[in-house]
């Protein structure tokens, strides 16, 4: 007996539609009966209708024995990128944290024009829990029922509810039981939870849920849309929609949820193309090749869609779904947290312009304008007037299309060019997008597939699988239904692989619960990741079982899909669009506002007054000095911007060393514990000012003078800012490690004998840890950790204060003003499109030791760290703009990988065979010289961030003399990190960095 799937695709100018028999999966056709495009209408509903009726009609099936329809659309991520307030609703965020996260307030990274059409205010309540599941503080009733009250009286409609960790809720009952305790005062407001929308990363997950409430209202009408044309139609299937995972939700659950389908599109085509090209079944042409020693090596398959304007590219997992895209990602420019593909894009489609390049006449480009949806009426095949890619291939004689006689001038040299820079552009993309070095295998899907040549370059394959045009409808109709598991283990008195069954185990239970057949479940993803600096054993799991969609029972005139007709989404146009014209104008990126070549910075009477431009350009020359540690920049930068915003121009001052008196006394302020915590428990803003103050009482001080960041690498270089402005101290331009290092005692301060106690730990709730005095520096590490375990691993902490005399003489100076300058060389290669591997050696002495993509990536947890490694493979790119011309690489000899070792910060890089086998390695450079991996746009990598694929940069500057001496080495050598080899330093000499204070000083 047979049963079949429909799949529909909503693109912004087709809507696709495909039925599938799945009892005839394993058949040539793989099922597919038929096919059909249709026109994507104004309000959606209608044409998916005429698609759906399409393929009913084509296929002549017995309409009672669809099992499902599934449905992949782009109304809901439109309405957010193009700021259309009429589908979009004032959110007020009500953030379950006790005395937490007050630092950054929600919006605080959302463009301009959306926070003016999103931001309804915002609650911070008791609630949420530490990373241990202890309760930060229990709800309390009164406060909800009196901020559900505001609420209403403020005409808000829709509400997101962040718990911090909520993620490790299992049963999701903190902001759960929040949520119905609203809706019991105000049944009508639309309410969407973090817990089931994002993983742990605070602000990450709440912009998430922020999105995902504007929308709920429009959702839910377009929903029932889909409902109702289901009954026009007369199906009474389970309908879904397919989620940006390759997954399917049904049609209640993404209504609620509906910025779980925003990438469903590209995510479609994948899956499609992998299922035409049986990639399931194991019998597809994908012949096992060898590697170097003979060993059987799997092919990477990488799915290329290739559109009207558009090419997109994407690479498969094992399982056959598509690679995530690591981190965040950016929605309608919103830093966000949620699974979607990981696509590169390049503009090359079937409408792509060949036009005469203006630099040299005798070549040309193909794109990235297009003629797009207008190519019937456009291109010269279909009696238009302008050269299309598609006119390239026509007159090629590679496919039959149009009039073949309309293309018969076109010079054969136009033809030839046209065609190897189409090559060319595949070719770069496709090796962006290679996940290793095994052989590569290419799916040629979308409607512009004729345009790829047979063979391309570093392809060992290209296959172009049957009903290559309808890959996305295909897609949608075959995709199956998951569980996810995303939560942080303590593992205590358990076995890991005790707490991997169980978890394991929850996931299959949720795929089935969400609709899957319980006898086909399988896992396909299980990812660990060791959390640092706790005492005992954590891990975060995240672990995803997918399977196909059950078939219900009584399928045949039964009726699946309830539909409530009150409020329903009427077909008809919704208005004229309503969109804010500085919807995406970025909150946190002034430098797109200003010319870097003209800037200058506002020093007056040797104070520097840190301006917004300033802080982005310090931002991203902390991530460089980090080397691989101290934390993301990025929130501690959003905090320095409230700050400056807050207390106003001028609130954050930087002087020099030179302009401290011997007497003066600095103290040294830096957050401490676990990134993973820091950026999850986002601070009060308290906790730093706290700790210096109870510093100051300790030691009896009536004031210090200055503040000194406790390191200037990563995130912590900025961390004390904000308490700069609070307390009014200045800051200064220096630090006692010149980079990031992961122990308190690889300060030059500690190396040089300095007392390192008192020292004081704090946390938001006014908790004060203080330590007078330990046998050694490193026990005092130690001491220092216990406490933070209790505190909640994100403790502001103050170290013993300097004079000003022992910060000249034992400090690393001019460190923030080097940040600036690194920074500002890479913002300004950006607007130059010149390299910022040069830029950043114009400002400081440095070395770049490799140019190349990451091919191995691996982590483990030891002596309280993230401990591991990197290997980084040649780069077969010769397109990247930024290209280093007058820098060039170490020379590589017979090496071809370079191999980074890093306990959270880079310890070593050597050249090294691709196994890193120890005895191929060649030392290039150590700790405690500085180095660093920086990506395609020269902004830094942590070794939290490291993953397969990207194109990166390795860079190594040579450390303060401070660090040299053979006391300093080592601790802060290769000696003071268990490694038995001699240091190795670039030739390069030190160079002190300029002084911002001194270079830009005005005195009228």
């Amino acid at each position: 007996m047979s049963f079949y799937r429909i799949g529909v695709d909503v693109g912004g100018t087709n809507t696709d539609a495909a039925i599938l028999d799945i009892t005839a999966y394993d058949e040539p056709g793989r099922g597919v009966l038929a096919s059909h495009k249709a026109p994507t209408t104004p309000d959606i509903t209608s044409g998916i209708e005429a698609a759906i009726e399409a393929v009913l009609k084509a296929s002549k099936v017995d309409q009672t024995r669809v099992s499902s329809v599934t449905i992949g659309t782009t109304h809901f991520i439109n309405a957010l990128v193009e700021a259309d307030s009429r589908r979009l609703d004032r959110v007020a965020v009500v953030r379950l944290c006790g005395p937490f996260t007050r630092q950054i307030p929600p919006f605080s990274d959302f463009p301009v024009g959306l926070r003016s059409i999103l931001d309804g205010g915002s609650y911070y309540l008791p609630g949420g829990f530490e990373i241990d599941g202890r309760s930060i503080a229990p709800l309390d009733h009164e406060q909800i029922t009196a901020a559900t009250k505001a609420i209403v009286a403020a005409g808000i409609r829709a509400v997101a509810i962040i718990g911090v960790f909520s993620p490790l809720d299992y049963e999701g009952s903190n902001e759960a039981d929040c949520e119905r305790l609203i809706l019991s005062h105000a049944p009508g407001l639309q309410v969407a939870c973090s817990n089931n929308i994002g993983p742990i990363g605070f602000m990450e997950r709440e912009n998430a849920t922020i999105l995902n409430a504007a929308i709920l209202n429009t959702a839910h009408k377009v929903t029932k849309g889909f409902k109702r044309a289901m009954c026009r139609l007369g199906l009474t299937c389970p309908l879904f929609l397919s989620q940006n995972d390759g997954t399917i939700i049904d049609v209640d659950t993404a209504a609620e949820y509906p910025i779980k389908t925003f990438a469903s599109g590209p995510t479609n085509s994948m899956i499609g193309a992998a299922f035409l090209a049986g990639l399931d079944t194991g019998k597809q042409p994908n012949d096992t090749a060898s590697d170097s020693n003979g060993c059987p090596q799997e092919p990477q398959v990488l799915v290329v869609d290739i559109g009207g304007t558009t090419t997109d590219v994407c690479a498969l997992l094992p399982s056959g779904f598509p690679r995530p895209a690591p981190g965040f990602v950016e929605v309608g420019g919103v830093r966000t947290a949620f699974s979607i593909p990981e696509v590169a894009s390049i503009g090359l489609g079937g409408g792509s312009l060949v036009e005469q390049d203006p630099c040299s006449l005798q070549d040309f480009t193909v794109g990235p304008t297009s003629v797009g949806h207008a190519i019937q009426r456009e291109a010269l095949v279909f009696g238009g007037r302008t050269l299309t890619a598609t006119d390239i291939v026509v007159a090629a004689a590679k496919v039959k299309l149009g009039d073949e006689t309309l293309v018969q001038s076109v010079p054969r040299s136009t033809i030839q060019k046209a065609q190897q820079q189409i090559k060319k552009k595949l070719e770069i993309v496709i090796d962006a997008m290679k996940v290793s070095q095994a052989p590569v295998h290419v799916l040629l899907v979308g409607g512009g597939a004729m345009l790829a040549p047979p063979v391309l370059e570093g392809v060992e394959k290209c296959i172009h699988p049957i009903h290559e045009g309808a890959a996305n409808a295909v897609g949608a109709a075959i995709a199956k239904v998951s569980g996810q598991v995303d939560v942080v283990e303590i593992i205590s008195g358990r076995s890991e692989d005790s707490v991997l069954a169980e978890a394991r185990q929850k996931a299959i239970d949720l795929a089935v619960q969400n609709g899957a057949a319980p006898n086909d479940v399988r896992i396909v993803e299980v990812n660990k990741m060791p959390l640092q600096y706790t005492n005992q054993s954590a891990v975060r799991i995240q672990i995803k079982a997918v399977g196909k969609p059950a078939i219900p029972k009584g399928l045949v005139g039964s009726s699946t899909v309830s539909i409530d007709l009150n409020g329903e989404y009427q077909n008809g146009d919704e208005g004229s669009k309503v969109k804010v014209s500085n919807a995406l104008e970025s909150t946190i990126r002034p430098s797109l506002k200003i010319s870097l070549e003209t800037y200058r910075p506002h020093v007056r009477n040797r104070v520097w007054s840190l301006s917004e431009v300033d802080l982005q350009l310090i931002s991203t020359g902390c991530g460089a000095l980090g080397t691989g540690g101290g934390g993301p920049t990025h929130y501690e930068y959003l905090k320095c911007l409230i700050a400056l915003r807050s207390h106003g121009p001028g609130s954050l001052k930087v002087i020099s060393p030179d302009h401290l008196q011997d007497s003066d006394s600095v103290c040294i302020g830096a957050m401490y514990g676990s990134p993973s915590v820091i950026n999850e428990r986002i601070a009060s803003g308290d906790e730093i000012p706290l700790a210096v103050e109870s510093m100051r009482k300790v030691l009896g001080e009536k004031r210090f003078q200055a503040i000194m960041p406790g390191e200037i690498g990563g995130g912590n270089g900025m961390s004390a800012f904000p308490t700069s402005a609070a307390l009014g101290l200045p800051i200064v331009d220096a630090d006692p490690m010149g980079r990031a290092y992961p122990t308190l005692y690889h300060t030059t301060f500690s190396i040089y004998g300095y007392p390192s106690v008192p020292a004081v730990l704090t946390d938001a709730r006014g908790n004060v840890a203080v330590i007078m005095n330990s046998e050694t520096p490193q026990r005092l590490e130690t001491m220092m950790r216990t406490a933070a375990v209790e505190l909640g691993l994100s403790c502001g902490v103050a170290l013993t204060p300097r004079s000003g005399l022992e910060v000249r003489s034992h400090g690393i100076p001019n460190t923030i003003s080097l940040a600036w300058y690194i920074g500002r060389s890479v913002h300004l290669a950006r607007q130059r499109k010149t390299s910022y591997v040069d830029a950043i050696f114009d400002v400081c002495p440095g070395k770049l030791l490799f140019t190349g993509k990451i091919v191995d990536v691996h982590r483990f947890i030891g002596r309280g760290y993230t401990l591991g490694a990197v290997l980084i493979g040649p780069d077969t790119n010769d397109e990247s703009e930024t290209t280093p011309k007058g820098n060039q690489r170490q020379d590589q000899g017979s090496a071809s990988h370079v191999y980074i070792p890093f306990q959270n910060e880079y310890l070593y890089a050597a050249l090294s065979d691709p196994e890193a086998s120890e005895q191929s390695q060649k030392v290039l450079c150590t700790v405690p010289d500085l180095i660093s991996i920086l990506g395609q746009d020269g902004e830094a990598i942590g070794s939290q961030d490291l993953r397969y694929g990207l194109h990166v940069s390795v860079i190594a500057m040579p450390a303060h003399p401070l660090w040299k001496t053979e006391k300093a080495l080592k601790i802060g050598g290769p000696e003071g990190f268990g490694l038995k080899m001699p240091p190795c330093g670039i030739d390069d000499t030190f160079a002190q960095s300029r002084s911002v204070v001194e270079e830009y000083d005005y005195n009228p």
